[in-house]
């Protein structure tokens, strides 16, 4: 999901009494409560969902000294979960931890077993994304034991449903904050980038589509109209259309959009000319584009590129592109505190559903994506470190 970024000079350490033992205690912590996303479940996933994990930080953010905790259930069982600092500035900083993990189904050992060993800490969720919430209760608890507070009023968040079903966690809590006339200054959106601050990334719109064929015998086919083979001419033009947006000259360094078709399903016997074929596109958006605007226009190349009838079953306008210039103030800022440069991905995060709300927003965390959702997922404990010294500056702790 993120490019790697090499560390440059001049990396921070953790603080001297914030050990990186405790550090990989808390996400280890974090990784033995399974909380694996509901459409992703599976026969070693145990009990799925956000509702355990939710319970826990809300009891750790009480412990912690949170000046309001509060648990909303977003979807039916999977609860959003809040916890406000009150500081001495009037800046409000506001971190986004999603609380889902992907499918444990092919993961190798015990894939909730939080194992510390080789300089890592082992299992589900530890980079994506457990370890960001991991260190800052790191930070916040050792804050509470030198009897201290973050300056600015601090606001962490664990949100349900980033890794499938629509982003249902980052819509629930832009509400939750608007209903409270909550307006941020700097919110991060935690993601394995190798502490790097990501400042722009792709959003995107999709298309369900049938093609309306006509059945006939096979062995008669002048009598039918093939939609799979309707289908295969759409997905050419389809095709095309991708490469046309690869020439393009990009704006951002986001790059050009993309064009994907990443589903097709047709017909019903080898001796039947299939009368409907179902196909599934999805389109990437960056900044500058208008996802109606490029919803619309995908709708016109389908239906006239298309030999047969179309009917177009779902059109999901998604999220426009997340971005912000690299030059911005809070990313420049991230940037000089964990040593790193500023970069853009090729994924999509929560970051999609804040367009507008806060003043600054970058996604960054500790770890790399190239570990996540894979067989062995694992997080560097020098990445814990790293991060760990950038909340407290943050903070206002160092």
């Amino acid at each position: 999901m993120t490019v790697a970024n090499e560390p440059v000079a001049n990396q921070p350490a953790a603080h001297e009494h914030l050990t990186t033992e405790h550090l990989a205690s808390w996400v280890s912590r974090l990784v033995q409560i399974p909380s694996v996303n509901p459409l992703h479940a599976g026969p070693r996933a145990g009990v799925v969902g956000e509702t355990r994990l939710a319970e826990m930080l809300a009891e750790q953010f009480r412990r912690l000294g949170a000046d309001l905790v509060d648990t909303v259930e977003v979807f039916e069982g999977r609860p959003n979960v809040y916890g406000i600092w009150e500081g001495t500035e009037d800046r409000w900083c506001v971190l986004d931890v999603h609380t889902d993990t992907v499918t444990v189904e092919h993961c190798e050992g015990d894939p909730f077993d939080g194992r510390i060993a080789d300089g890592r800490v082992y299992g589900r969720g530890s980079v994506d994304t457990k370890a960001s919430m991991g260190v800052m209760l790191a930070v916040l608890e050792q804050a509470r034991n030198d009897g201290r507070r973050p300056a600015p009023n601090l606001l962490v968040v664990g949100s349900i449903s980033e890794e499938a079903g629509g982003l249902l966690g980052a819509i629930g809590f832009r509400e939750w904050a608007t209903a409270r006339g909550l307006e941020p200054d700097e919110v991060i959106v935690a993601e394995p980038t190798m502490c790097a601050p990501i400042h722009g990334h792709k959003g995107g719109v999709s298309l369900d589509i049938v093609v309306r064929g006509l059945a006939a015998h096979s062995a008669q086919p002048h009598l039918g109209r093939n939609a799979v083979v309707a289908a295969a001419k759409l997905i050419m033009a389809l095709d095309a259309e991708h490469h046309r947006l690869q020439a393009l000259t990009p704006t951002t360094a986001v790059g050009n959009g993309t064009l994907t078709v990443s589903v097709i399903n047709g017909g019903t016997g080898g001796n039947v000319v299939p009368d409907s074929c179902t196909l599934s596109v999805g389109r990437r958006i960056v900044p500058g584009e208008d996802n109606e605007t490029v919803a619309n226009e995908l709708i016109e190349l389908v239906e006239r590129a298309c030999p047969l009838p179309v009917e177009i079953t779902r059109a999901y306008m998604g999220s426009p592109a997340f971005y912000q210039p690299p030059e911005s103030p809070f990313v420049q800022q991230l940037a000089a505190w964990a040593g790193t440069r500023p970069e853009v991905a090729p994924y999509g995060t929560n970051a999609l559903r804040y367009d507008g709300f806060a003043k600054q927003m970058v996604v960054f965390g500790p770890g790399s994506i190239d570990n996540a959702h894979t067989a062995v997922e694992y997080v560097e404990l020098s990445e814990l470190e790293r991060c760990a010294a950038v909340y407290r500056r943050w903070l206002g702790l160092d």
